[in-house]
């Protein structure tokens, strides 16, 4: 990563490039289970929309020489009022930056501003299998908290999920 990389809270602009990226994972990888691609139009209304720069739910961009290169958020985690605490975390990045400490460097940067807000737990669902992804976040202080086996269904095969999760907030 020869030029600097940037994080800041996602705009309207980058939505063609976050649409862009995440339709690659739908497309090639089970790691969502989203099975139709989406418009940017149809990513702004049903997920964008639902985002702020401030509070429990927002989007953060990692920017390099003017390109979204990754991005991650902070979703709500059940429609029930008591997990409203409780968010659930991702992080996609283009095929050319994984595995070179980006995906860390977001979710560092997510934790830290979710740690202002009234935000205790964070969640993350793992297709299984996927190595990579289990050591970001263990490297990030989530724990394994199960397998929901044969959960979900895309390309024709059934994946199980792992749960993960770590406090926002670690005691000092």
């Amino acid at each position: 990563m020869a030029d600097e990389i940037e994080i800041r809270t996602a705009i309207d602009a980058d939505l063609p490039r976050l649409t862009e990226i995440y339709n690659h994972y739908i497309e090639h990888t089970a790691f969502t289970f989203d099975m139709e691609l989406f418009t940017v139009d149809r990513r702004r209304e049903e997920w964008f929309s639902k985002y702020a720069p401030t509070g429990r739910h927002r989007v953060l961009v990692a920017i390099q020489a003017g390109d979204v290169v990754g991005f991650t958020y902070s979703s709500r985690f059940r429609p029930k009022q008591a997990y409203e605490t409780t968010v659930e975390t991702s992080v996609y990045l283009t095929a050319d930056y994984t595995g070179r400490g980006l995906g860390r460097r977001l979710y560092e940067t997510l934790f830290q501003e979710l740690a202002r807000e009234d935000v205790h737990r964070a969640i993350a669902l793992i297709t299984q299998p996927n190595e990579p992804s289990e050591s970001l976040h263990r490297k990030l202080g989530f724990e394994s908290a199960g397998i929901w086996t044969e959960a979900g269904r895309k390309f024709g095969e059934l994946w199980d999920v792992g749960v993960w999760q770590r406090p926002i907030v670690l005691p000092d």
